[in-house]
């Protein structure tokens, strides 16, 4: 019998999308793009959100 995880809510601000790369318009002088990586300010880029009971208790 498979074992089953425990669902994780996805963050609601990037969809689990965490990590986004942009890029600035420059060019490194090997012609690749330069990018930045930019992580979701909610959820610190991890892509899911802790409940809200699991904020309150740790909170005290």
């Amino acid at each position: 019998m498979p074992q089953h995880t425990p669902n994780r809510r996805i963050c609601r601000d990037c969809d689990g999308f965490a990590t986004a790369a942009i890029t600035t318009g420059t060019r490194h002088p090997d012609g690749t793009r330069a990018t930045l990586r930019v992580n979701c300010p909610s959820c610190k880029g991890t892509g899911h959100q802790l409940l809200a009971a699991t904020l309150a208790r740790v909170g005290r």
